[in-house]
């Protein structure tokens, strides 16, 4: 609840419209998966965002995260990647769950692009499937771009405090989102070497890319519960700041349907 209401305070005009979440099973490579759908039911079809939580997966808190955004016009997949098996208890499974997938980057992509499918396979709430978007925070940052690298057909990609490395640049040729990615210019988990590689993996492609860096944030900074001074800790202005930013991509993008 705590995520709930602090960050419903850095989004002025926020109302919070009536909402319903729904658990989302299916299967991937004979392995069962379960997100959240989160919509508001009596709304006309909306845009439809996957979005990938931190390296805890599908949690309360994640769930929270997806209300907010739901709240502000579009139906929302909170995406599970790792399998209803697979659960992080704590950081240190989380760690080991995130780091196989970052290096299975294949597999990744499968997991990510499966959820982008149950999503437009919704017809109840209807999903508008002309406006597709995709937005992940910490691991679920790598995820979305991941999903943009694959060719995925999404408006737009928005990493918050992602990773940025890329075993295969090359595949940027084949992103056809707008992307965005919103960092801490201070985040020990993004290192400067990662973010000038990745600029020149997306200038390398001609990618429609923006990358924000923001002074004073570390990881996290979208998150109220992170507290580990100089390494992840929650920045209400640049969480602020960075919402914003989100909103005006999607807002252009989805202005006209593709």
């Amino acid at each position: 609840m705590r995520l709930l209401l602090s960050t419903a305070l850095l989004l002025p005009g926020l109302a919070m419209a009536s909402l319903t979440t729904k658990n989302i099973p299916w299967d991937l490579d004979g392995a069962p998966y379960e997100g959240m759908l989160v919509f508001d039911d009596k709304a006309a079809p909306r845009p439809a965002l996957v979005m990938v939580p931190n390296w805890l997966g599908v949690t309360p808190e994640a769930v929270k995260q997806a209300e907010l955004v739901a709240a502000r016009g579009y139906v929302v997949l909170v995406a599970d990647v790792y399998g209803t098996k697979s659960r992080p208890k704590n950081r240190d499974e989380a760690g080991k769950s995130a780091g196989a997938l970052k290096s299975d980057r294949p597999a990744l992509r499968r997991r990510v692009a499966k959820a982008l499918e149950v999503l437009l396979a919704q017809k109840s709430p209807k999903v508008d499937a002309s406006r597709v978007g995709a937005i992940g925070f910490c691991f679920g940052g790598t995820a979305v771009l991941e999903l943009a690298r694959s060719g995925a057909p999404l408006g737009a990609v928005v990493s918050f405090h992602g990773g940025l490395s890329s075993p295969t640049p090359d595949d940027a040729k084949s992103i056809t989102a707008k992307v965005l990615v919103l960092h801490g210019a201070d985040d020990p988990s993004v290192p400067p070497d990662e973010v000038a590689a990745f600029e020149s993996e997306m200038r390398a492609a001609k990618v429609d890319w923006q990358l924000v860096s923001f002074g004073g944030a570390v990881h996290s900074f979208t998150d109220p519960n992170a507290n580990v001074p100089g390494r992840a800790s929650y920045h209400p202005v640049v969480a602020a700041r960075a919402w914003a930013m989100m909103d005006a991509l999607f807002a252009e993008v989805f202005a006209t349907k593709r």
